[in-house]
């Protein structure tokens, strides 16, 4: 068993415990309303962090959508790290998961493009935890219309190159498992992005929700790959340092060691006579 397998592990393990602990923070501090209050109004007397009371007067500005969250300090410190270190994650897991492939397997198209997407999803996640909504508001759309769709076709590359390389009944289970996730990634992205656009509060909480939804079932597809890192070792990150073919490596090393110890017997033989 490798240890490789932590790392798709941790990713959605301090990922998703860290945007909830911003959350928590931000509803701490009131600069978003509670995920189960529906009540929104058009404007208020005062602004949230200045109210008091149990019945709080919400408007679209409190929506709890996870980039509202990590708008303010302190969140917005502890929401920047969260995005920076899962950048890097992300960027290791899909680079892993490439160079486990050809070592496994082949290169294919498929493998390419998922590493491609994998990295663009990098980037627009580095983007968007960056720059906050509130302060620099194109920059950080900019990398949410990267991170978004590009993790969703990620997702969906990945899946169908499962689905490629499955052999067994354990890996057809797991490529199994992997669409039925892309799926309703798919369904909480859509649902997300039709009621964000529409001026129902009550529409645009749901796409809050389901914003929330969306990025919990990205990052736990992603821990799925401890079941191809299980199998990481040494002749993986070999192909990473060039793309060795590791089969004629070894063979055209063995036959020059066969080789070498061939002719230093000749001499001896000569030395003898």
């Amino acid at each position: 068993m490798s240890l490789w397998m932590i790392l798709p592990i941790s990713l959605p393990v301090s990922t998703i415990t860290g945007i909830w602990i911003v959350y928590a923070m931000a509803l701490y501090n009131q600069h978003v309303c509670p995920v189960n209050n529906w009540i929104y109004n058009e404007s208020c007397e005062e602004q949230l962090p200045l109210q008091r009371g149990p019945v709080l007067c919400c408007t679209l500005e409190n929506i709890p959508l996870i980039s509202k969250c990590g708008t303010v300090p302190p969140e917005s410190c502890f929401f920047t790290l969260i995005c920076t270190t899962g950048t890097f994650m992300v960027m290791l897991i899909s680079l892993l998961r490439y160079a486990h492939v050809i070592e496994k397997h082949q290169n294919c198209l498929l493998n390419m493009a998922a590493l491609s997407t994998g990295w663009i999803c990098a980037a627009g996640l580095f983007m968007l935890g960056i720059f906050q909504v509130d302060l620099v508001k194109v920059l950080h759309y900019v990398g949410a219309g990267v991170a978004f769709p590009c993790s969703m076709l990620f997702v969906c590359l990945q899946s169908a190159l499962t689905y490629k390389l499955a052999k067994t009944q354990g890996e057809y289970r797991v490529a199994h498992l992997r669409v039925g996730m892309a799926l309703l990634a798919l369904v909480a992205l859509v649902l997300s992005g039709v009621f964000f656009v529409q001026e129902s509060f009550a529409l645009q909480h749901a796409s809050a929700i389901f914003e929330w939804i969306y990025c919990m079932l990205i990052m736990l597809f992603y821990g799925t790959f401890a079941f191809e890192f299980e199998g990481i070792s040494r002749d993986t990150l070999l192909v990473l340092c060039g793309g060795v073919d590791l089969e004629s490596f070894f063979t055209s090393k063995h036959i020059t060691e066969m080789s070498a110890g061939s002719n230093h017997h000749q001499l001896e033989n000569l030395t003898i006579l």
